[in-house]
């Protein structure tokens, strides 16, 4: 089963991803973590998306699409997948749509994670990043053994410059703005549970996995 994971910047998606990833025996797929592992071994839609980042423009839904379906026809996503900050525009929502018609696919669910804007900045001014596997922390909530070095490989563990408030709050506009609708636009092709996502994680990650099973 194809599950979208659907919510704004520090809803929680990263942290309850594994958990939904365990009960439905389906990988995490990120768009964050596509994207890097494009760039890092250059292949040809890696150089294509470069060339319009470099430029500082957005990489188009289409290349950002072709992206997202060649880690979705690897063979740990012929059962399903998680996706996590994707789509993120609603004709992106059209292109995956599509494809996964061809592949006689659909999205079985959609996780949506609502959170009020004051928490979602707080959770993110405090949120701290590796520069290597992209694993995230927290500063208060789920600070690193060491200072400034990742659990998980060793890597620096930094501020994002997109995690200052004055960016987060920019951020969260451009949700409102391009990423919201697409909620609307998936509501009559997919069932959709929202979640209280200010809850305690544990508690989160009950009723998402309640809505799951259900």
């Amino acid at each position: 089963m194809d599950v979208i994971l659907f919510g704004p910047p520090g809803a929680g998606k990263g942290t309850q991803a594994a958990a939904i990833c365990e009960v439905l025996s389906i990988p995490h797929v990120s768009t964050g973590d596509i994207f890097r592992k494009h760039l890092k071994e250059g292949t040809d839609l890696g150089e294509l998306a470069k060339s319009y980042m470099n430029k500082g423009q957005l990489v188009p839904d289409s290349v950002v699409c072709d992206i997202v379906a060649s880690r979705l026809i690897e063979a740990d996503c012929a059962r399903g997948a998680l996706l996590d900050g994707f789509p993120r525009t609603v004709v992106q929502a059209e292109m995956l749509s599509s494809w996964l018609d061809t592949q006689g696919r659909s999205v079985g669910a959609v996780i949506n994670l609502e959170v009020d804007d004051k928490v979602l900045v707080s959770r993110l001014s405090g949120r701290r990043t590796c520069m290597n596997c992209g694993a995230t922390y927290h500063v208060t909530n789920n600070p690193t053994a060491e200072a400034g070095t990742c659990d998980r490989c060793g890597g620096d563990v930094v501020q994002r410059k997109d995690d200052s408030e004055e960016t987060v709050r920019a951020r969260l506009e451009t949700y409102a703005r391009d990423t919201a609708p697409v909620l609307a636009w998936l509501k009559p092709r997919a069932k959709v549970h929202t979640i209280d996502g200010a809850q305690p994680i544990d508690q989160v990650q009950a009723e998402i996995l309640g809505a799951i099973r259900t």
